[in-house]
């Protein structure tokens, strides 16, 4: 059981996984999810994240199968769950698990949305929500990407979990958010030495997000331009997004994230095969750059 005395920072450690994998809801694979769940928090890995619009009835089994990670939603889409129901959910988790689930709050993007006129102002609505149903702030954080909603993360939440970004995006949220709050970029990582195969598989995995106006503006604002975006993306801008390489090109890269203020670093493992196949084995070379 996790000791909620601990700050959150503590907790969460310097590394997670951020997983689709893990949110598989095939019953016939629950013992397998769970030995993972298992495995990862025995590498130190201090955090899940399950991606894919995750609740909290997949974060629930994968607390009770471990001892002491956090397991956290990134992210929840607010459109598609109401505030109530995301409030019961933490609350069984949490009176369970104290400590443990952390509720990932996202707007998700304007394509994928059918009324996307106020995504702010239904954030801090969907917000208000949760406290009045005793949902404390330091228990959700939310997947910021502009300087507003970066604000909203440090004031509303105990912090951000910024998806698809760089250092630099990393460094400009630290100033917005101050000492205080957490700072946990995604990064996701190719275990792949040549250049050609490693972005050859981050442009098939950045296209479906430079269709979505959120991402694309916000590698706007940091210095791309509208010829980084095309093609599948320039190789500065994979470059920039996707960590690939040795251990230790990739130790590097995480390093970057580390030194311009992300705490914890949400690693995504891709490796190009069958979604539902967990990266064990990525994970664990991983695990030996802080084991």
């Amino acid at each position: 059981m996790s000791d909620t005395r601990v700050p959150l920072k503590q907790r969460v450690g310097r590394y997670g996984a951020w997983s689709i994998e893990l949110r598989s809801e095939d019953p016939a694979r629950r013992g397998e999810l769970d030995e993972a769940a298992a495995e990862l928090e025995e590498l130190g890995y201090g955090a899940i994240w399950l991606g894919n619009n995750s609740t909290a009835d997949h974060a629930a089994p994968l607390i009770g199968a471990t001892r002491r990670i956090v397991v956290g939603t990134s992210v929840l889409n607010i459109w598609q769950q109401e505030a109530a129901t995301t409030a019961a959910g933490f609350t069984e988790v949490e009176s369970a698990h104290p400590g443990r689930y952390l509720v990932g709050l996202g707007v998700s993007h304007g394509p994928l949305v059918k009324d996307y006129s106020r995504p702010y102002a239904a954030m801090t609505g969907y917000l208000d929500e949760l406290d009045e149903a005793g949902v404390a702030a330091d228990s959700r954080v939310l997947a910021a990407l502009g300087p507003k909603m970066m604000k909203l993360s440090g004031e509303r939440a105990a912090g951000a979990i910024p998806y698809l970004v760089t250092p630099e995006h990393t460094a400009q949220a630290r100033e917005i958010l101050g000492e205080g709050p957490l700072l946990a970029p995604e990064l996701k990582v190719i275990l792949e030495t040549d250049p050609a195969r490693a972005r050859a598989l981050a442009r098939d995995t950045l296209a479906n997000y430079l269709t979505l106006p959120n991402y694309t503006n916000n590698f706007l604002r940091h210095g791309f331009t509208e010829a980084d975006l095309a093609a599948g993306g320039s190789d500065r801008l994979i470059d920039a997004v996707f960590a690939w390489g040795d251990e230790n090109r990739i130790r590097d890269r995480i390093d970057t994230f580390h030194q311009a203020g992300g705490e914890h670093v949400a690693l995504q493992v891709l490796t190009g095969t069958y979604r539902d196949k967990l990266p064990r084995e990525e994970w664990r070379r991983l695990a030996s750059l802080w084991g």
